[in-house]
């Protein structure tokens, strides 16, 4: 036993994050999704291998994920600001829109049921994927961005939303810039910005939302963030992310479409079938 855990599932837990770091880092850099949407299900099979009680699991998943992606985030930002494809003036104007939409989620995870992240994550991981799969350009509501109140009710609604699915945002402001007339480069680059806006925030309110659960969390948690996931995932992460944004600039528009909404459809379903099962 090492902090609690047994040893063969301590080897299980870090040679999972290990390669799931690295694949994470990659998807966060291609996507602009902060990696979020595979830190989740990964962890969330790893989790039910070591045992972790069912009450605890979801948000103890969403919590860490959110840990991790605050150093991704950051590298994949970094690297897409220096093809010159980030639009800083939607950052700005979401910036205290999507943190208090973040701090809302957080307060709203401490009281969920646990089926409640996976149904927020397969809806809008759904949605999302069809848009991009069959729909692409001519699911529209304008041709250019709304205005500066719409923009922040938008804002909001992605902080909540990303708090309670554990990512970074770059799933869903990528859709909503998709929708008015933004190229899919340019969307998933500034949607990589988000994550740091909302990892952060949200990263210290799960640990707030789990503080209560702290006699039933397995070893070296805080709150819902787990440090032992948060440290193995980061170094493979921060080392692939830069190579995911630099094979986002040489893909078609039509192939990082079908990219990623493949992959959202995948787990989506996964989370479906723990649903219903």
């Amino acid at each position: 036993m090492i902090a609690g855990i047994a040893l063969n599932d301590l080897i299980f837990l870090a040679l999972s994050l290990v390669a799931a770091g690295a694949v994470t880092g990659l998807l966060a850099g291609l996507f602009g999704v902060g990696g979020g949407a595979m830190i989740v299900p990964v962890l969330y099979e790893v989790f039910r291998v070591i045992g972790v009680p069912e009450e605890v699991r979801m948000p103890l998943v969403v919590g860490t994920s959110l840990a991790v992606i605050i150093p991704t985030s950051i590298r994949s930002y970094r690297a897409h600001l220096a093809k010159g494809m980030v639009d800083t003036s939607i950052i700005r104007v979401w910036a205290v829109p999507v943190v208090l939409g973040v701090i809302g989620g957080s307060l709203i995870a401490r009281y969920a049921p646990p089926d409640l992240f996976k149904a927020v994550f397969v809806a809008v991981a759904f949605a999302s994927a069809m848009r991009l799969l069959f729909a692409s350009d001519r699911w529209k509501l304008g041709d250019d961005m709304p205005g500066p109140f719409l923009m922040r009710i938008y804002g909001v609604i992605i902080g909540v939303l990303s708090s309670l699915m554990g990512i970074g945002g770059g799933q869903l402001s990528s859709l909503f810039m998709t929708f008015y007339g933004r190229p899919i480069h340019q969307a998933v680059a500034t949607s990589s910005g988000l994550g740091i806006l909302i990892s952060i925030p949200g990263a210290l309110g799960y640990i707030y939302a789990g503080w209560p659960k702290m006699d039933i969390l397995p070893p070296l948690s805080l709150g819902y963030v787990s440090f032992i996931g948060f440290l193995l995932f980061i170094p493979t992460s921060i080392w692939t992310a830069p190579i995911g944004a630099r094979l986002a600039h040489r893909l078609s528009k039509r192939r990082l479409e079908v990219a990623f909404g493949i992959f959202l459809l995948v787990v989506c379903a996964r989370f479906f079938w723990s649903l219903i099962a």
